[in-house]
């Protein structure tokens, strides 16, 4: 019933999108915007599988981010492989990268693993940077990347990638949301909470977290594909510290607790960035302090305190 729900939500959210295609209501900067945000809610609820249900906060997300984008357009630039294969072969290699720093990172906990994780992404993002005739450095991927067109689908255009993007988003949000219902989910939770006793009952601290990382890895790797897709190129900044402060961002402004909560935040963080950016230069500096503003004001994102307000009325009616 689970899953026949979430499938028959995600279904009736893509036809609602399509539906804004034929009824002309969708502008162009709609369309910047949903893809936009099918990318970074994308990011946004991979972390926060770590961080929310596995209780392991990485600060070096944005690495799988980047190495999606890079390995998706440095496969699509040497003209022999489709978009749905390069987009494949990406998630492997995102999948592995995954698998490799995962099995160094997840034996840690607390700021070990962190900062762990943050190490490994700057690692990544130096070899970006000094590899040039491979990643083209401080430039980015030069040269565009093509988007043949498939299945009747052309990502060239931004309506038909905005609809891609929603479609991966939406398709990941049910995959993610099955995986958080799953015995795997609930074993995670327990290791979460309280590892010790996750053990003495013979669950594989190591293994389980691995797992989690690779899942994590992997969906960030599509966030990448999306944003390749969206700029026509890769850049370093995507393998940035900064990009995974951003999903940080985004999950404790909308709320850790509550699974859409990562995609709320996700709409207000483009949606303040948008708005500050067209009325001052300091965008960066309004935009912090408004952050810090909601955040300390809330303690919680504002998923968590609207659900937690909703439950406490809830339990106080006859």
């Amino acid at each position: 019933m689970g899953f026949a729900r979430d499938a028959a939500l995600a279904l009736a959210v893509l036809l609602v999108f399509i539906g804004l295609e034929f009824t002309g209501l969708r502008s162009a900067g709609f369309v910047d915007f949903m893809i936009r945000f099918a990318t970074f809610g994308l990011l946004a609820l991979s972390l926060n599988l770590l961080i929310g249900t596995a209780g392991l906060v990485s600060f070096g997300h944005a690495a799988y981010f980047g190495m999606g984008a890079y390995s998706f357009g440095l496969l699509m630039q040497t003209g022999q492989w489709s978009i749905p294969a390069a987009i494949l072969a990406a998630l492997v290699a995102t999948a592995l990268l995954a698998l490799v720093v995962g099995a160094l990172c997840v034996r840690l906990s607390e700021i070990y693993f962190a900062f762990l994780t943050l190490a490994f992404q700057m690692l990544l993002h130096s070899v970006i940077l000094s590899w040039i005739s491979l990643t083209g450095g401080d430039q980015g991927l030069m040269g565009g990347i093509p988007k043949p067109v498939f299945l009747g689908v052309d990502l060239a255009q931004q309506e038909h990638l905005a609809a891609f993007g929603v479609f991966c988003l939406v398709v990941s949000a049910v995959i993610l949301r099955q995986v958080l219902r799953s015995p795997f989910g609930a074993a995670l939770r327990m290791l979460r909470d309280n590892p010790d006793r996750a053990a003495f009952v013979g669950l594989s601290v190591f293994r389980y977290r691995l797992a989690a990382f690779v899942i994590a890895g992997t969906f960030a790797g599509l966030a990448g594909v999306l944003m390749s897709l969206y700029v026509s190129g890769a850049f370093p900044t995507f393998a940035f510290w900064t990009t995974s402060g951003e999903a940080i961002f985004m999950i404790m402004l909308g709320g850790v607790s509550v699974f859409l909560g990562p995609l709320v935040g996700t709409a207000i963080f483009l949606v303040l960035n948008d708005w500050i950016t067209a009325l001052t230069e300091h965008h960066g500096l309004f935009l912090g302090i408004i952050l810090l503003v909601i955040v300390l004001g809330l303690r919680k994102g504002l998923l968590d305190v609207i659900v937690e307000q909703w439950r406490a009325h809830k339990e106080k009616r006859p």
